[in-house]
């Protein structure tokens, strides 16, 4: 069964049905002006009236909403046979539905939690023959107009609930409101063991709404005091506290190992592959030549992290030969051609899509494909024939792309190489392996890096400077340090090459008129816009006003705060006021890169994306087998939607592990000083972050002093009204810590440093923020995590 993809450039009409999802008795109110009354509408009209009523709409009701009679209701009737010979519409029962849609009450799965923390469901059964069910946004409080209140659903519970089509178009295409829980989770619970006295003990919820959970004595495993441990429910009494027997002890709290898992629990992330799965990948035998180049004299190699795993690119560069280019570069990037291992439609395309993309945390990677596919068939191994798709892409001296190919190949990795190895070549101390290589092959990509450059500098993307953190741990599995790895070019060669490959395959997928999924990221709001220049105002830098606001703009605001005390918090607010980079079957460019075309290809292994868009070229060149099909196509919207949530998932696992891990170094630490900076300002408090730890810790605005503060949103300061002292984003601070709750990962701090005088307020009470007194406002949760590229 063909599904068609939403178009949301063309929303549904209002008022076109009744009371929750009834079939309307009117033509819906936005196309009205579009549409004769007792006339049969277009298409593409008809269509969407379908889709907004979802098993409501019978020729008979599709009739009386437009005004149909006569002749127009013959008419409407070969429309509608015109529609499902063409597969557009369906029958089940009288009603016609879009294939793929949503009956108006459905079960289901409640699976994991968005990164706003709202539960997403998928059905229960789905028989479409895609594969891919689609995502239901979960509304605790009642939607549209239903009596009463609804039951609380929890993850993993079964739900009979009622679906509505979504206002949002860049979520899950449908909400849903519970009517009734049919099935309360079954699965693994995580937590804490607290031994009591006489044997047993109970579960303590790493879940700030969880409830405890009673162990018996016969029922307690293996489990330790304080240990992290999975357990299954075995009897839920109608009184009393739960029931539970404990099935698997992860280890004790203070490890890194618990904490970890902790994330992967509680964002719900699969981490344990089915045994089809793995039965699928072990039964995977290596690529063939059939469809392939052979490239296997081209020496391609692999610069990646000293402890990287799998390898999924590969680089080369030489001079043009082409007298056309003079001084210009051929630039080849090979990617590992997981399309040939991982079919549409298979268990580990279903499990790759249900992953979304590898999750990395300090002491493990939870991949999103079994390591028999990532970490060997696929892993561009130094020495071995591998599979891959390759882009040769030239470019002039002056670093613009005047052409590229793709093609599929058979490859041998030259040498594997770590991005400190490759650097201390090209700065003048190779080694064993690199020496051979510097003259014919690194120095060579190194040029081609100037040459990428000068159409970097000419390009002019977002240049933020944030400097990311490392942990390293101890063998234990605790903190060791944490550091700001050095940005060396051997990492920006490699990442200006894989931005430039991602190019060529958006635009050769253009070109072709192919269906893909591209990566997007929106100009900054106008009101987040507004909001960063009233800011940039208090600093006495200006930034241009109007809609068609470019990456360099934003860059100028960076290198006038370059140097000055105030730089790391100009960075900071620049970055708050960008949009989040997303998935999307519809292109409107990439603004942090100053892009109108841009797809992620090069990870197969890792991201979802990549492997659809290496899909979708296999079909538009015509490759041979492993393309993108019919069906896949017409999932493409549901897909992207996906795996930008699974996406952004990843990201709030990853962070709030390191809050944890952070949280447990310093645990032992409680009451000493530290020096921080202000790096978020609310009406609650203060956020303060340990520069030389990477930790965020909050200050309550009840623990400022006895002052009366103000919350000044343009010059982000909280300000004293008697004093006039107060504190700003940026500044430099000194702190106590107060409290360190490692399994929520939270810190607590008491401010040590007097405020600074703070500008003289020249705004009104009401615009400058209410007035707080001592323990007002409520804390606020964590940050939204930062956008990846």
């Amino acid at each position: 069964m063909t599904r068609i993809p939403r178009d949301p450039t063309q929303r549904p009409g209002k008022g076109a049905g009744k009371k929750n999802g009834r079939a309307a008795k009117t033509a819906p109110a936005a196309e009205k002006e579009t549409i004769i009354h007792g006339a049969v509408p277009p298409r593409d009209v008809l269509m969407r009236f379908i889709a907004e009523n979802p098993q409501q709409a019978s020729k008979r009701e599709i009739a009386k909403a437009f005004g149909l009679k006569g002749e127009a209701r013959v008419e409407l009737k070969a429309l509608l046979r015109s529609l499902e010979e063409d597969g557009l519409v369906e029958k089940k029962r009288k009603s016609l539905v879009r294939p793929g849609a949503l009956p108006p009450v459905t079960v289901l799965d409640i699976t994991i939690r968005d990164i706003d923390g709202e539960l997403i469901g998928r059905p229960a059964e789905w028989l479409d023959d895609d594969g891919v069910a689609p995502a239901v946004l979960i509304k605790q409080s009642a939607v549209g107009k239903a009596k009463g209140k609804a039951p609380v659903g929890g993850l993993g519970d079964r739900v009979l609930a009622k679906i509505f089509p979504s206002k949002d178009r860049g979520g899950p295409a449908y909400t849903a409101r519970i009517i009734k829980i049919l099935d309360k989770r079954k699965d693994a619970v995580l937590g804490v063991f607290r031994a009591t006295p006489g044997g047993g003990g109970r579960l303590m919820p790493i879940d700030k709404r969880g409830e405890e959970v009673l162990v018996d004595p016969d029922f307690t495993g293996d489990a330790q005091d304080g240990d992290l441990v999975e357990v299954h429910l075995a009897r839920l009494g109608r009184y009393g506290l739960p029931r539970a027997q404990v099935q698997n002890v992860i280890g004790s709290v203070a490890s890194e190992k618990a904490i970890s898992m902790i994330a992967i629990h509680a964002h719900g992330i699969p981490y344990v592959f089915s045994e089809r799965v793995l039965k699928e990948a072990e039964a995977a035998r290596p690529a063939t030549m059939e469809h392939r180049e052979d490239w296997r004299s081209l020496p391609l190699i692999t610069i990646d992290p000293a402890d990287a795993k799998d390898h999924d690119d590969a680089v080369y560069a030489e001079p043009d030969p082409s007298p056309d280019n003079p001084g210009g570069v051929i630039v080849t990037v090979a990617i590992a051609d997981v399309s040939w291992y991982v079919q549409p439609k298979s268990a580990l395309d279903l499990e790759a899509l249900k992953r979304g993309n590898s999750v990395y945390f300090p002491d493990r990677v939870v991949p999103m494909l079994p390591e028999r596919i990532s970490n060997d068939l696929c892993s561009l191994k130094e020495g071995v024939d591998r599979p891959a798709l390759a882009v040769r892409m030239r470019f002039s001296k002056e670093g613009r792309k005047a052409g590229h190919t793709f093609h599929r190949i058979m490859m041998r990795s030259a040498a594997k190489l770590s991005y400190n190895q490759a650097q201390a070549a090209i700065d003048g101390a190779p080694d064993e392996k690199t020496g051979p290589i510097l003259e014919t092959i690194l120095k060579p990509l190194w040029e081609a890096y100037r040459i990428l450059t000068r159409g970097r500098d000419r390009r002019q993307p977002l240049e933020l400077n944030m400097p990311e953190r490392k942990i390293i741990l101890k063998p234990d599995g605790t903190v060791d340090r944490v550091f700001v790895p050095e940005r060396l070019d051997a990492h920006k060669l490699i990442e200006e090459m894989m931005i430039q490959a991602n190019v060529a395959a958006a635009e050769t997928l253009e070109q072709k008129q192919q269906a893909l999924i591209y990566r997007v990221h929106d100009q900054p709001s106008l009101a987040k816009q507004e909001t960063l220049r009233e800011f940039l105002a208090t600093l006495d830098i200006s930034l241009v006003k109007g809609g068609n606001m470019r990456s360099n703009h934003f860059n100028g605001v960076l290198s006038t705060a370059e140097g000055k005390p105030y730089e790391t918090m100009v960075n900071e607010m620049v970055l708050r006021s960008q949009s989040q980079a997303i998935y999307s079957p519809e292109n409107i460019g990439h603004f942090g890169l100053n892009l109108m075309k841009y797809a992620h290809f090069t990870s197969p292994i890792r991201r979802y994306a990549d492997l659809v868009v290496h899909r979708a070229l296999v079909t538009a060149l015509g490759l041979g087998a492993g393309g993108t099909t019919p069906q896949e196509e017409g999932t493409l919207d549901d897909v992207a939607a996906e795996i930008s949530t699974f996406e952004r998932r990843a990201m709030a696992a990853e962070r709030d592990t390191i809050d944890r891990l952070i949280a447990h170094h310093l645990n032992g630490r409680v009451g000493e000083e530290f020096d921080g900076r202000v790096s978020g300002v609310t009406r609650a408090g203060l956020f303060v972050t340990l520069p030389a730890y990477g930790a965020d810790g909050f200050i309550p605005i009840s623990t400022l002093g006895r002052d009366y503060y103000i919350y000044d949103e343009a010059h982000q300061a909280l300000s004293g009204e008697k004093s006039g002292l107060g504190y700003r984003l940026g500044d430099p601070v000194r702190v106590k810590l107060e409290e360190a709750v490692p399994l929520a990962g939270a810190l607590r701090f008491e401010m040590l440093s007097e405020g600074r005088k703070m500008p003289t307020a020249t705004r009104s009470f009401h615009k400058a923020g209410r007035r707080e007194r001592p323990g007002a406002g409520k804390r606020p949760g964590t940050r939204a995590p930062r956008g990846r590229r």
